[in-house]
């Protein structure tokens, strides 16, 4: 369940937690429940059990302000454009404007979240009904947040509209299937790409939570524990997030190796905790070894390459005893890397414009080193 905490009294919620027979809202007790109803529970609770009782009922709720917010926020860039999917400026039935957040430029890429959403249902029910194995689940799950045509991840409000699609699609089926998971890791990371780290943190626990009690496999668990650690991260508990990561980085060595795409995230997530906790030695002597890795495995125009390789950059300006050495390397690597980006991913993306940013912030500070001061 997404709806975490108790509806009268904000408390957290027991997944045995006792609900409304009608729609399924879930309350912390009896108590709870009695006077919700006789504070308005009582109105809606038809409606509630209408719309597909309480969880699915909220997910459409939520799913609508998601794609408002995200047409919104792209109407510049979309002004003008048509749908890729449809080929229409607003959704012929819901009268919803365009989107784009991957990393498509000119003309292309331009859909509306609906569009995007049946695709990606679509593509997964074909998968599901013809048993094409593992691989085909894999590239067809994919649409579900990244781009068919550029193939690169969707971001920001977009990610997070696809999101709620991606839950209220599968929030119905039972907690053990598949797909019910894998959308509640698309609605926790959508959440956490669009800064809405509070209620990220609220599906990601539940998600962990969830695995724990089906006796899901390490693998699984580490994946969970890992984005769990981000939004730490992102929520300033960064004491846990450190633990966390170390404690993940640790078991992917043990059970991937050192050269699983897997192993090397954990690694890079684990440096970025460091850094966050100014611990700059030891985050760039974990940089230093797993970005040739990283490289080697990836490859340099990997979104993930190029993120390792701007914190370690990053890592380089912000320690306290930088040299002028270590500033002309960082400079070094964020222009390349920023070129890499910007053909990659676009100009757009948020990565490519963290490095742009960080690579004007580290000329200034050699300029400053190098400029003799007056008297």
């Amino acid at each position: 369940m997404i709806l975490t905490t108790c509806p009268a009294c904000a408390a957290p919620l027991a997944h045995t937690a006792p609900r409304c027979v009608r729609c399924s809202t879930r309350y912390c007790n009896k108590t709870c429940q009695h006077d919700h109803w006789r504070r308005g529970h009582k109105q809606i609770c038809k409606k509630i059990h209408r719309g597909g009782n309480a969880e699915l009922y909220y997910a459409n709720k939520k799913y609508k302000e998601a794609v408002a917010v995200a047409a919104e926020a792209c109407a510049d860039d979309t002004k003008g454009q048509t749908c890729f999917i449809c080929t229409q400026a607003l959704h012929w039935k819901t009268k919803e404007g365009l989107v784009r957040g991957c990393a498509c430029r000119g003309t292309a890429g331009f859909s509306h979240v609906s569009c995007l959403a049946e695709q990606a249902k679509i593509l997964f029910a074909e998968a599901e009904e013809n048993n094409l194995g593992d691989n085909a689940f894999d590239e067809r799950w994919d649409r579900w947040f990244s781009c068919s045509l550029c193939e690169q991840e969707y971001h920001g409000v977009t990610r997070c509209a696809l999101g709620w699609a991606c839950w209220k699609t599968y929030v119905g089926r039972p907690e053990g299937d598949w797909a019910r998971g894998a959308a509640m890791m698309a609605l926790g990371n959508g959440l956490y790409n669009a800064k809405h780290y509070e209620d990220a943190f609220a599906v990601k626990e539940a998600e962990l939570a969830m695995l724990r009690r089906l006796g899901d496999s390490e693998e699984n668990i580490l994946i969970v524990q890992g984005n769990l650690a981000c939004t730490y991260g992102e929520l300033k508990r960064l004491d846990e997030a450190l633990s966390l990561r170390r404690d993940v980085y640790s078991r992917r060595l043990k059970l991937n190796g050192e050269e699983h795409s897997s192993t090397i995230r954990a690694a890079n997530n684990y440096a970025s905790s460091l850094l966050g906790q100014k611990r700059f030695e030891e985050a760039k002597a974990l940089f230093r070894r797993t970005i040739p890795v990283a490289r080697r495995v990836l490859g340099d125009h990997n979104d993930l390459t190029l993120l390792m390789r701007r914190l370690y950059a990053v890592a380089l300006c912000n320690d306290p005893g930088a040299t002028l050495d270590d500033l002309r390397e960082a400079i070094e690597t964020f222009e390349e890397t920023g070129r890499i980006a910007r053909r990659v991913l676009g100009s757009a993306h948020p990565l490519t414009k963290k490095i742009e940013n960080a690579l004007r912030q580290s000329r200034a500070a050699l300029r400053a080193c190098e400029t003799p001061s007056a008297g």
